[in-house]
C-alpha cells in the first residue's frame, strides 16, 4: 500500500479546525482512531491485502460470524467476467443455507438485544414518530409473513412493494425475505405507468401499497397510482389478484379511498390476526433475495437480481466498517427504501449489525429547513447519512438552520448518490459536523449491492471531494478506451476487476443484456459506466457517468426513458436528453424538443412537456429545461450528436469543436440563438 504524503501545511487534524479551499487532507485526530474498526492506514494494507490474496478464506471468516442453518461448500466463490470465456456468471457461498430475516433479526434477539430499539420512525408531521424493537420488529415481520403465505406467497415468488418510508416498508422486505419471496420495491415517486412496467416484467403474486402519503405540505394519492398502474398491467395480461394496503390514516382515512372488492384488502383488517411467529424459509446464498429497476439508457428499465448469501455478509461489512458503526450507535439514512440505499443501509446492513435505525417518512426541509438536525437532536443520532444534493440545498437554505441546533450527538458523516462535489463537502464537514466528524463519502451502485470505495473513519487521511480507496476484495482500476489499464496517477474509465460478495447475478430475464451492458465494453471486467482520476496518493475521484444515463439528486435516470416519454406527446416528434450541471441536484435534465410541423412554440406546452414525463415517469425525472430545436445535430448516418448538445446546454460555445461533418451544421446555429427562448 502506497504511503500518503501528508507533509505540506496544508492539513488539519480532525476536531482541530475548519476545512478551507487552500486545505488538503483532513487527518484523524488520535482519539479518533485509536477506538476505530480500522485504526492506521497499516491496518487497512494487512486486511485489504489478504481480501485480495485470499478472497476465499477473508469472506469465509467473516461469514462465519453469521447464522448458517447448512455451511456453503467449496470453493467458496465461482466466476467468469471476461465475455470472451462464456457466460458471466457470479456465486459466493453456493450451497450454504441461510435467510437474512433470521440474521438481521431472530439472530440479534438470540444475543440479547430483543429489548433493543431496531427502528425509530418519525413520521412527516412534526409530532408524529413510533418505535419499534427487534422483539416487537419480528412480531409486525412475521404476522405479514403469514399473511402473505395464507394467499399463496412462496418462495421465489415476486411481491411488488410501493409504500412510503413508514416502517410497513422494511417490515414488508423482511417479511418476504423470510418466506424466502422476492421482494421489488418500487420508489413510491414513480407514475403509474413506470409501475406497471415493473408489474409486466416480474409479474407479482401481489401488491403492497398504502392509502396515500403525506410528503413536505403535498398529499400524494399512491393507492390511485396503483389502481392505475394494476389496470395497465392487466391490459399487457398481468392481472393482479391482491393488492394489500395500508391505511396511512394521517394522510388519507379509509373511507376516501378508492376500493375494488375482491382485490383491495386492508392491512389492518388482515395482518394483524395471525400469529406473531412464522417458520424461516432457509434458502441457499445464491437464491435470489430482491429486484430492483435501475434506468437504463435502451429506455427499459432493468431489473438488477441480488441474491442472499454474498450480499448479506458484504451488506453487514460495509455497514460496521465504513461508518465505524458501534452497538451504541443511533444511525440514521435519509435515502428512501425504493432505492438500492435504502435497501443495503436503511433495511439490511444495518439490522444485520443490530443497529438502531431512524427511518423518516417526510421532506427533510418540512416544515422548515432544519428539520434534519431537530431529529439529530431529538434522537441523538450519531451517524448522519444522506445525499449531496441534501447537502446543497440545505446550504442554500443557510447556516442558521444548522446552528440553532446543538447536533453534538454526531461523530460520523456520510454521502451517497453521487460525488460531492469539494464545497459541499467542506460545508457538510464544518459546518453539519463542527470540523469534528469524518465523512463516508461513498461511491457505489445498485449493481454492486454496497459500498466500492469509501473512507473508512480513523484509517486515512481524507480529501474533501473524493472517495478515497477501494472497500476489501474490490479491485478497481482504470482503463483507457481500449481497455487497457493505465497505472498511478490517470484518468479513465473505472471498472472492477474479480467479483465481490454482493455483485448484482444478472438483469432479470435478460442476462444477454446484462452481459451486453456490463461487461461487453472491456472484456474481463465489470465496467461501472463512470468516469474516474486517480491522484498521485492512489485517491479515486469520480467524475460521472460516460455513458447515457443522468444522475439527477441520486436517482439514476436514462435519457432514452426521458426522450420516449416526450416524444409521446402528440405535437413533439423528437427530443434528445442531455445532463448538464445543477446547483442543487448535482445533475439536471435539459431536453431538446423538435415539435410537429406547424406547432407553435408556447409557454403552455412546454408545461404539457414537462407533464407527460411526470406522468410516465414521475416528478424527478421532469425535465429542468426545455430547450426548443428545429432540428437535432445528426451525423449523415443519422446519429444525433449529443456532445454538441452538452456543450450547448452548458454554454460551452467555444468548445463545440468541428461541426462540419454533420448532416446540416447550420442547426447549430438555430440552437444557440434559441438558448434562451
Amino acid at each position: 500500500m502506497k504511503e500518503i504524503n501528508c507533509s505540506n501545511n496544508n492539513n488539519i487534524v480532525l476536531g482541530e479546525g475548519f476545512a478551507s479551499e487552500e486545505v488538503n487532507f483532513v487527518i484523524p485526530s488520535h482519539e479518533f482512531s485509536k477506538q476505530a474498526h480500522v485504526s492506521s492506514l497499516q491496518k487497512y494494507a494487512e486486511m485489504y491485502g489478504k481480501s485480495v490474496e485470499d478472497p476465499a478464506g477473508f469472506w469465509s471468516e467473516i461469514a462465519s460470524e453469521f447464522y448458517w442453518k447448512q455451511k456453503w461448500g467449496q470453493p467458496v466463490y465461482t466466476h467468469n467476467l471476461d465475455i470472451r470465456n462464456g457466460k458471466i456468471n457470479i456465486q459466493w457461498f453456493k450451497g450454504g443455507k441461510t435467510n437474512i430475516c433470521y440474521n438481521c433479526l431472530d439472530r440479534n434477539i438470540n444475543a440479547g438485544n430483543g429489548d433493543k430499539f431496531a427502528i425509530l420512525w418519525e413520521g412527516n408531521d412534526l409530532g408524529r414518530d413510533a418505535t419499534l424493537t427487534y422483539t416487537q420488529l419480528l412480531a409486525r415481520v412475521c404476522q405479514l409473513a403469514n399473511y402473505l403465505k395464507s394467499i399463496g406467497v412462496g418462495k421465489g415468488d415476486a411481491v411488488i412493494i410501493y409504500l412510503p418510508m413508514l416502517m410497513e416498508l422494511p417490515i414488508a422486505m423482511l417479511a418476504c425475505a423470510r418466506i424466502g419471496a422476492v421482494h421489488s420495491v418500487v420508489f413510491a415517486g414513480f407514475s403509474a405507468e413506470s409501475l406497471a412496467q415493473r408489474i409486466v416484467d416480474c409479474k407479482p403474486k401481489v401488491v403492497i401499497t398504502c392509502s396515500a402519503v403525506k410528503r413536505g405540505a403535498k398529499t400524494i394519492f399512491l393507492k390511485d397510482i396503483v389502481d392505475d398502474a394494476l389496470t395497465q398491467s392487466a391490459q399487457n395480461s398481468v392481472k393482479i389478484d391482491v393488492c394489500l394496503t395500508f391505511e396511512n390514516e394521517s394522510a388519507l382515512q379509509k373511507q376516501m379511498t378508492k376500493w375494488v372488492e375482491g382485490r383491495d384488502i386492508w392491512w389492518q383488517d388482515v395482518v394483524p390476526k395471525y400469529p406473531v411467529t412464522c417458520d424461516v424459509e432457509w434458502v441457499d446464498a445464491e437464491d435470489p433475495l430482491f429486484l430492483l429497476y435501475t434506468s437504463g439508457s435502451t429506455g427499459k428499465p432493468k431489473g438488477v437480481l441480488h441474491t442472499t448469501g454474498g450480499y448479506m455478509v458484504y451488506t453487514a461489512t460495509t455497514f460496521k466498517y465504513a461508518f465505524d458503526y458501534k452497538p451504541k450507535d443511533i444511525y440514521w439514512c435519509t435515502a428512501d427504501c425504493g432505492w438500492i440505499t435504502g435497501h443495503s443501509y436503511v433495511t439490511y446492513g444495518p439490522l444485520l449489525n443490530g443497529a438502531t435505525n431512524v427511518v423518516f417518512e417526510g421532506a427533510p426541509n418540512y416544515p422548515d429547513a432544519g428539520r434534519c438536525w431537530d431529529i439529530v437532536d431529538k434522537y441523538k443520532i450519531s451517524i448522519f447519512y444522506t445525499a449531496p444534493t441534501l447537502v446543497r440545498s440545505l446550504m442554500r437554505e443557510g447556516d442558521e438552520h444548522v446552528t440553532r441546533y446543538s447536533r453534538k450527538s454526531l461523530r460520523v458523516l456520510g454521502s451517497v448518490g453521487e460525488p460531492i462535489n469539494p464545497s459541499a463537502w467542506r460545508w457538510f464537514f464544518n459546518v453539519v459536523g463542527d470540523g469534528k466528524c469524518p465523512i463516508s463519502d461513498t461511491w457505489w451502485q445498485t449493481e454492486t449491492g454496497g459500498f466500492m470505495i469509501t473512507p473508512m473513519p480513523g484509517a486515512w487521511p481524507q480529501k474533501p471531494g473524493s472517495a478515497t480507496l477501494p472497500f476489501f476484495g474490490v479491485q478497481p482500476v482504470i482503463v483507457d478506451e481500449k481497455g487497457v489499464e493505465l497505472e498511478g496517477e490517470c484518468s479513465g474509465y473505472l471498472c472492477v476487476k474479480n467479483s465481490w460478495p454482493s455483485a448484482f447475478r444478472t438483469l432479470y430475464g435478460d442476462h444477454e443484456r446484462y452481459e451486453t451492458t456490463y461487461f461487453s465494453a472491456f472484456p474481463g471486467y465489470y465496467f461501472t459506466g463512470d468516469g474516474c482520476n486517480r491522484d498521485k496518493d492512489g485517491y479515486y475521484w469520480l467524475t460521472g457517468r460516460v455513458d447515457d444515463v443522468i444522475n439527477v439528486s441520486g436517482h439514476r435516470i436514462g435519457t432514452a426513458e426521458v426522450e420516449s416519454a416526450l416524444v409521446s406527446h402528440p405535437q413533439c416528434v423528437e427530443a434528445a436528453v442531455v445532463g448538464v450541471e445543477h446547483d442543487v441536484k448535482g445533475q439536471g435534465i435539459y431536453a431538446f424538443v423538435t415539435l410537429a410541423e406547424g406547432v407553435s412554440y408556447s409557454e403552455e406546452l412546454r408545461k404539457s412537456l414537462i407533464k407527460v414525463v411526470r406522468d410516465k415517469i414521475g416528478g424527478f425525472a421532469a425535465p429542468d429545461k426545455i430547450h426548443w430545436a428545429p432540428g437535432l445535430p445528426k451525423t449523415r448516418s443519422g446519429k444525433i450528436m449529443r456532445r454538441i448538445l452538452r456543450k450547448i446546454a452548458s454554454n460551452s460555445l467555444d468548445e463545440l469543436g468541428d461541426t462540419s461533418t454533420l448532416a446540416d451544421p447550420t442547426v447549430v446555429d438555430q440552437l444557440i440563438a434559441l438558448a434562451h427562448s
